[in-house]
This record gives C-alpha cells, structure tokens and sequence, in this order.
C-alpha cells in the first residue's frame, strides 16, 4: 500500500511499514515543516494514505472538505509503541485496500471508519 506518513508519526511506525512492504513516504524526511493543509495536498496528488496522529485533519476533512485519498488516525499515546504497531498491522488486516474511501481511527480497544464523501 501508499502511505504518506505525517511528520508527527513515529519512525518505528514508518519503519514498520516499510519493513512490511508499504511504500512510505514520510514527511519528516522529505519535506520537514509542511502545513497540514500541504499534506492533505500531497496525499491526494500522490494517490497514497494519510498516517497521522494529527486530530486537525477530520476538521480539514469533514469541515472544510479537502480531498484525500483516505485517512488512518492513530489515537495511542507515544508510551506504547508496540500497541500502536499492533493495532495498525491490525486494521491493515481488516481493512486491507478499504483504508482508500474512509476516515479511519485507531485506538487501543476499537477501530472507528467513516467513509468518505464518494464525490472526492
């Protein structure tokens, strides 16, 4: 899968991906301090997910209604790396190519989706 990794997430999470198969594109790397609104951009032009820790983003989303190709919201305190790279593998799991269309939240006991708006 494409992934866009905010500047927010963790290196192990991104590091995770990769070592899994997924092609990352992490902007701590490749494009430091761009704005939220940038990042929506990015995602979109490059077709790939947004992974972020970022609550800022279902505003832009839902509110002011940017594109994007789809969104996974990790809501899992920095203090427990390993449940969040368990409980990402595992909404990857369930969701497969169905992360594309939809607002996903993880958390520690549950997974939150909303799709969409289909016009997007």
């Amino acid at each position: 899968m494409r992934w866009l990794a905010d500047e927010c997430v963790a290196a192990p999470l991104v590091a995770f991906l990769r070592a899994h198969g997924h092609d990352v594109l992490y902007v701590a790397e490749a494009a430091a301090g761009l704005n939220d609104t940038d990042v929506i951009a990015l995602a979109l032009r490059e077709k790939r997910l947004l992974l972020t820790e970022d609550k800022d983003f279902g505003d832009l989303v839902f509110r002011r209604e940017r594109a994007v190709p789809g969104v996974v919201l990790m809501r899992i305190g920095s203090e427990s790396p390993l449940l969040k790279t368990a409980r990402l593998a595992a909404a990857i799991e369930r969701y497969g190519e169905g992360l594309f269309g939809r607002y996903i939240v993880i958390e520690e006991g549950r997974f939150r989706s909303r799709r969409l708006w289909s016009e997007r």
